[in-house]
């Protein structure tokens, strides 16, 4: 009769249970006081939370202040009027909507092909191996430790010259602008695609060449497609960053046709109209924000990730 199946004595088994011990949840430490031992953070947060909404307040109460002067506006909106806005759309001189149109143009155009231009080069790095590819990716990394002021007067020389050749392509031009703005998009663009790009399997691409397929082909047909966030984060950024610029397009935009929206809006600080044109000035920034604020608010999620896998590479 086999042992394996045989019954085993009842001591047997009391012998080999462990002595139960009563064991009890140590309590959680009482709270001292509002908020316990964290009060501080909440009023840290609530500090930070009023100074980033400080400037936003006085904008809208300035914009909405029915005498539109900087001597009358005051932190708390005393009323609401549309004056300050009307008076924006009506006027002439200062061309609201061209300079709209002219900031949003400027900043989609350049945002799309500086993520096109960082996308290829990215790729290349990520994907390829050739000779000077760390020394070219060291370059590109240098050049982003200089300041963009330091380029300011070649440039100006460089585009006043090819205005005389191809004036489409010269100063005082929206296609000069986003030229100018090229130039400078690759860099820090390039090392943050390619530490997304470097996410991606290379078995994909293996498969592919195996079934005849080209380089360029996986990059339109597949490695794009699996790179989107980054490439919506990338798009982002540099779609923020050229709207807001404003140094290099004072200088390569004098007419008030061709300037965009921060030239335009800073043109109203200067002079002795400066008090009476502060709420039309105010206003302007106020729908400037929107569609800053529209972009984050639909894309924050591909924003987050973008940044957070491309960043552990």
């Amino acid at each position: 009769m086999s042992t394996l199946n045989a019954p085993v004595p009842a001591g047997a088994v009391d012998t080999l249970e462990e002595p139960r011990t009563a064991t009890s949840t140590p309590a959680s430490p009482k709270r001292k006081g509002l908020g316990g031992s964290v009060w501080w953070r909440h009023a840290l947060g609530i500090v930070a939370l009023m100074w980033a909404l400080f400037p936003i307040l006085f904008i809208y109460s300035a914009a909405t202040n029915p005498s539109g002067t900087l001597n009358t506006a005051s932190l708390l909106p005393s009323g609401f009027s549309t004056k300050n806005f009307n008076d924006l759309f009506n006027d002439s001189s200062r061309p609201f909507w061209t300079w709209y149109k002219n900031s949003m143009v400027i900043s989609l155009v350049g945002a799309l092909a500086a993520v096109f231009l960082g996308a290829l080069a990215a790729f290349a790095f990520s994907r390829l191996r050739f000779k000077g590819r760390r020394p070219g990716m060291m370059a590109l990394l240098l050049t982003t430790f200089f300041p963009a002021l330091l380029a300011i007067v070649a440039m100006y020389i460089i585009f006043a010259a090819i205005g005389d050749a191809l004036p489409a392509f010269g100063l005082n031009t929206t296609t000069g602008l986003i030229l100018a703005y090229l130039g400078g998009a690759l860099g820090a663009n390039v090392w943050l695609l390619k530490g997304y790009f470097d996410t991606v399997p290379r078995e994909l691409d293996e498969a592919a060449i195996v079934d005849g397929a080209s380089h360029v082909r996986i990059f339109f047909t597949m490695t794009l497609r699996l790179v989107m966030p980054i490439l919506v984060t990338v798009f982002m950024l540099v779609f923020v960053g050229l709207y807001g610029e404003f140094m290099l397009a004072s200088v390569f935009l004098t007419d008030v046709d061709q300037q965009t929206l921060g030239v335009g809006l800073y043109g109203m600080t200067l002079g002795t109209d400066a008090n009476a044109l502060f709420g039309r000035f105010t206003a302007g920034a106020l729908l400037g924000s929107i569609p800053v604020m529209l972009l984050y608010l639909a894309f924050q999620k591909q924003l987050v990730g973008g940044l957070t896998t491309g960043s552990v590479k």
